[in-house]
């Protein structure tokens, strides 16, 4: 029943042109005087061909100005960047690189001025930056992009990073590099943007675009931040993957070795289905983030974070797989110096199910030698031997419902045989891998390795004893009522999640008390997340389904639903600790 295309109610179908003809008849209305500016702000990634053919052919602009003419020269570019982007294979450095960077200074000023002397006509302004090249164009549109399918292009190369001509480079370099540079910058201009746009375009699949007014676009987001929601997950196959989504999930098996992980609640990477009708638009969730912050997150939340979302839940399936990576997370002050975050990743795993035998791999043994470990880790990377993980790394049987913590600078990874619910803070992509079992990615190639980095932020004094007092399944009762319990499954002193387990056969109430409440259902086919008074429709969740509720909402209930009705129902609520 894992609904793995949720979608957000925000109109009828009237509220949406699909098809060129449609878009093109929409924008016709919109274009009006001696002077017709048609402004197309396109996020990178977007096909732009496929946006000026299906209106160059239908509007007929006298004039049109691709922004892709007026950038830098590639190694220009290439010079620009290189402080940031450096030459690890994975990480850069987080930076306040802008759109405008990209531009030619004078081809920029160039461009502006012919657009300022445009008098009469239909002008077509094409491409990302677009917006810069004039304050006040006849219609500002937007076309946007899911990350997702940004991945999805790079890998089938199918786009180059912006700038570049790199078409043809690894999907990993250019997504190293649209993630450090090309999506902060665009970023920064989505953010003044959208609260001005005249329309929003929906280009995720090839073909089959959507045109909403940007009206209709802020009013289905002010709606999300009223009521619970989900994003769309997505599911990606990995060395270690599993088997156990596809059952669940009921996912495609075909082409397909496994299934490692799915970002069910990753609002920097997922996408937010707007539903007009039938119809489905596709926008990337990190847009409710960025134009609704104080309601989704809460004011305490937003005055410590920014528009940023400070929770990610993800799966990490091994059953039937094999042992993910051993790694380390960065310590706050390391991720700060190096890459320039500010906070850092703290996370734990939540055992959603579990094979006879399997086992968590965290914290180091009793009385091991750092320099005796470093140094075996050093020459199994250079193929020496496999490392010997069990001479210097706890392994801790794991079973359904055991919830392990991890702070940062704790060595660990999930074995085999285990459906892991991570949990963690969203410092994007820094994990440290210290050793992969000897095995290749799915592209045939080693993944890599940062042992400096990783013995930089071991804490090597986290050895057994600590770890199963600190780190495994430290459960708290604490309140309770007809019908339902509550537990805290564990707090550390440094880390910012606070987690809660509800075990419940009747209604149990919640309050968001201001800030965002992340929840997956645990245990139970099916739950209603209600409003006592009624500010929202019931909302439906099924086993393994991660739901949002905004800060906004206050006051609402789950209680178990359809076939779950007279079981015991369990959710994960996952909050940041104010």
């Amino acid at each position: 029943m894992y609904d793995k295309r949720p979608f957000v109610a925000a109109g009828d179908l009237s509220k949406c042109s699909v098809g060129w003809n449609s878009i093109a008849a929409r924008l016709q209305s919109g274009l009006a005087g001696p002077a017709q500016i048609l402004c197309v702000e396109c996020y990178p990634g977007v096909f732009i061909r496929e946006i000026r053919e299906g209106l160059v052919e239908r509007l007929h602009p006298v004039l049109v100005i691709e922004t892709a003419s007026l950038l830098r020269a590639p190694d220009a570019i290439e010079e620009m960047l290189g402080e940031y982007l450096t030459a690890d294979p994975v990480f850069g450095v987080m930076n306040s690189i802008f759109i405008e960077d990209f531009f030619d200074p004078q081809k920029l000023s160039d461009a502006k001025a012919a657009v300022t002397n445009h008098a009469a006509g239909r002008l077509l302004i094409l491409g990302t930056g677009a917006a810069l090249l004039c304050e006040r164009a006849s219609l500002l549109a937007y076309a946007d992009m899911a990350r997702w399918e940004i991945q999805m292009r790079q890998r089938r190369n199918e786009i180059a990073n912006l700038g570049m001509e790199n078409r043809n480079e690894s999907a990993a370099a250019q997504y190293k590099r649209a993630f450090f540079v090309d999506w902060r910058a665009a970023d920064r201009l989505k953010r003044q943007l959208l609260p001005r746009i005249d329309l929003l375009l929906d280009t995720n699949m090839p073909g089959e675009p959507k045109l909403i007014s940007g009206d209709s676009f802020r009013a289905a987001l002010q709606h999300c931040v009223t009521r619970p929601f989900r994003v769309v997950p997505f599911f990606d196959p990995g060395p270690w993957g599993g088997h156990w989504m596809e059952k669940v999930c009921d996912l495609p098996t075909e082409g397909v070795p496994n299934y490692a992980w799915c970002f069910d609640c990753v609002p920097e990477e997922n996408s937010l289905l707007l539903g007009f009708g039938e119809e489905r638009v596709e926008i990337p969730s990190i847009d409710l983030v960025f134009t609704r912050p104080r309601a989704l997150l809460g004011p305490k939340v937003y005055d410590r974070f920014g528009a940023e979302f400070p929770i990610r839940f993800d799966f990490l399936d091994t059953v039937g797989g094999g042992n993910l990576s051993l790694q380390v997370h960065p310590l706050t002050e390391f991720i700060h110096e190096h890459f320039g975050m500010d906070y850092t990743q703290d996370e734990s795993y939540y055992l959603l199910d579990a094979e006879k035998g399997a086992q968590v791999y965290l914290g180091l043994r009793e009385g091991i030698d750092p320099r005796a470990m470093i140094a075996d880790l050093k020459k199994a990377q250079e193929g020496e031997f496999d490392f010997p993980t069990e001479k210097y790394v706890n392994q801790f049987p794991a079973k359904r419902h055991d919830h392990f913590l991890i702070p940062a600078g704790t060595v660990h990874c999930s074995g085999a045989g285990s459906m892991v619910l991570e949990i963690s803070a969203t410092p994007y992509i820094f994990t440290f891998k210290l050793w992969d079992w000897g095995r290749l990615g799915l592209d045939g190639r080693p993944r890599p390795i940062h042992l400096e980095f990783g013995e930089a932020n071991i804490q090597w004094d986290r050895t057994t004893d600590w770890v199963k007092r600190s780190l495994i399944d430290r459960f708290e009762p604490l309140e309770s009522g007809p019908g339902w319990r509550e537990e805290r499954t564990g707090l550390r002193e440094l880390e910012f999640i606070e987690t809660r387990r509800h075990w419940f056969n009747g209604t149990v109430p919640h309050n968001t008390g201001g800030g965002v409440h992340v929840l997956n259902l645990v245990e139970g086919e099916e739950v209603a997340v209600e409003s006592p008074g009624n500010a929202f429709a019931p909302f439906i969740v099924h086993y393994a389904e991660t739901f949002i509720v905004p800060a906004h909402v206050g006051e609402y209930t789950i209680r178990p639903h359809g076939p779950a009705i007279g079981k015991e129902c369990a959710t994960l609520q996952a909050s940041v600790r104010t």
